[in-house]
């Protein structure tokens, strides 16, 4: 039985003996910034209110990268060496650092659970949105649609469209493909499970989940490959199959990656797992553990990632120059009252983009749009931070990678939380959409097999980008947050209030439906 100091863990400060999430959180934010902008490294060492100030920070990592070419590549370098040596893994009582953690002794080796599905149907592809399943012309017309209104980004309809033209590319009996955290709501272990996909699942010994998993497995045409420490007598048997899988990924990291080293295929590694507060950034680090050791031993393996809209990043200037137009075609009703509320709020409310662009010594000037939502904390900051450095990083090393932003997305880790929710509800009010869950899982499942398929994506390593920033704007679906005419946040909690008012009074519901 494990102990609650097992597994993968924030250090413990000597002088306190706790752990401080935002002390390590500072000091990876400070590292990452040490050489490139060593005065705003200073800042972040010496902030006294991390959990509210913390997006002038990730904005500065923005700012930088932009500046020049090489940069990108020092603040991942930097950042991800200062995260590695900034963690502990615990096992019978005796302290690892990260770093180290394959020369902990396994114990117990996993074993191999083949599953697979009873369907014969052939790989297909729609998108499923507002009760209807888009398919040919349909979809087309509503990918043109979110394009005209903003709500994703060109480069991203061109890939929903390339992936619309080329349905053999759904076909995967050809790909094993690796899921962290399989069982994630907005993950494509469903769509992966009707496309004859050799499915490698990672994902908490749980009933509840592997139940799911189990399940989905059953009624699609896939082949699922699961990790179990147990002895299992009916490998049919769903009812104790259920009971006997799974691996933890922040306590058994060594036992998964040696696992995964020794299958004999190409893996393609999906980093998707999601847990709240800190254990994110525990599970964010363990998912790069695992997958750097991996690259290491298998280089031909390819990573895959989904960003959040709520973050701050580089962008190309026709998005700014559209979030620009927003704000100048508001009516002169909303100009007044933001104006009004603004300046009762002392400026906090309802504060202008202010958009610049910065110049990069590749000699392109590139935006900033910052979507960062205070609520979601410095913790769900960094976790995807991590994540954006491994891709930045693993790419410019000439290794494949799918790096994408989601939309918005109405899943219960999300919803859970009131304001957010509400907020989603309320999306509307400020041209942005958020999607139910299956028809990003749809849309991000299409756009990962593009980035795998088609040899001119940016994913793949031999195609030129001008910017390493550039990896995480192509292909975006922002659900329109990158062109809101102010800084989102500041308008949240007046899209909450309607959220709220949609939801509780006799007034139309739900986020606006885009025209077909």
């Amino acid at each position: 039985m494990s102990n609650s100091i097992d597994g993968l863990q924030f250090p413990i400060d000597p002088a306190t003996q706790k752990s401080s999430s935002s002390n390590v959180g500072k000091e990876i934010v400070a590292e990452a910034l040490s050489t490139v902008d060593n005065q705003s490294a200073q800042h972040v060492l010496n902030e006294k209110n991390w959990r509210k100030n913390y997006p002038i920070y990730f904005k500065s990592l923005v700012e930088n990268g932009i500046k020049s070419i090489h940069n990108p590549i020092i603040i991942a370098k930097q950042g991800l060496h200062k995260a590695q040596h900034s963690f502990d893994f615990f096992r019978n009582g005796q302290r690892y650092s990260l770093k180290d953690v394959m020369s902990v002794p396994i114990t117990e080796h996993i074993q191999t659970v083949t599953f697979k599905g009873h369907a014969q149907t052939q790989p297909e592809w729609f998108v499923p949105y507002h009760g209807e399943n888009l398919k040919g012309q349909a979809l087309l017309n509503q990918i043109q649609t979110w394009e005209d209104a903003g709500i994703i980004e060109a480069s991203h309809a061109k890939a929903l469209r390339e992936a619309n033209a080329h349905p053999e590319w759904f076909d995967l009996s050809d790909r094993t493909m690796v899921l962290f955290g399989a069982a994630s709501e907005a993950g494509p272990l469903t769509w992966l499970a009707q496309w004859k996909a050799n499915i490698i699942a990672v994902d908490l010994p749980n009933e509840g989940v592997w139940g799911k998993i189990l399940k989905t497995i059953e009624n699609g045409n896939a082949t699922l490959y699961a990790p179990s420490f147990q002895k299992i007598d009916d490998i049919e048997n769903i009812q104790e199959l259920k009971t006997k899988l799974g691996a933890n990924l922040l306590t058994q990291i060594p036992e998964i990656t040696q696992w995964l080293c020794d299958n004999p295929h190409k893996l393609d590694l999906a980093s998707i797992a999601y847990l709240d507060g800190e254990k994110h950034v525990r599970v964010s680090m363990a998912m790069d553990s695992i997958m750097s050791h991996i690259s290491e031993q298998k280089p031909d393996s390819s990573l895959m990632y989904m960003c959040t809209p709520t973050d701050v990043y580089a962008v190309p200037k026709e998005v700014i120059h559209g979030a620009t137009t927003k704000n100048q075609q508001r009516s002169k009703l909303e100009t007044l009252l933001s104006k009004s509320i603004s300046t009762l709020s002392m400026k906090q409310f309802f504060k202008d983009n202010n958009q610049q662009l910065i110049s990069s010594d590749n000699g392109q000037a590139y935006g900033i749009t910052d979507c960062l939502v205070i609520e979601q904390g410095p913790n769900y900051a960094l976790a995807k931070r991590i994540q954006q450095w491994r891709a930045t990083l693993a790419r410019h090393q000439g290794q494949h990678v799918s790096i994408n932003i989601a939309p918005s997305t109405t899943t219960h880790s999300v919803t859970k939380n009131p304001l957010l929710k509400a907020a989603f509800n309320g999306a509307s009010l400020f041209n942005v959409e958020a999607f139910s869950p299956e028809t990003t899982n749809a849309i991000m499942a299409a756009l990962w097999i593009h980035d795998l398929r088609n040899p001119n994506a940016l994913s793949n390593p031999k195609t030129i980008m001008q910017h390493p920033l550039e990896l995480m704007m192509d292909g975006a679906n922002h659900g329109g947050l990158w062109r809101v005419a102010y800084l989102a946040r500041t308008a949240l909690p007046f899209a909450a209030i309607y959220g709220f008012a949609t939801d509780k009074l006799p007034i139309k519901k739900g986020s606006r439906k885009l025209k077909k």
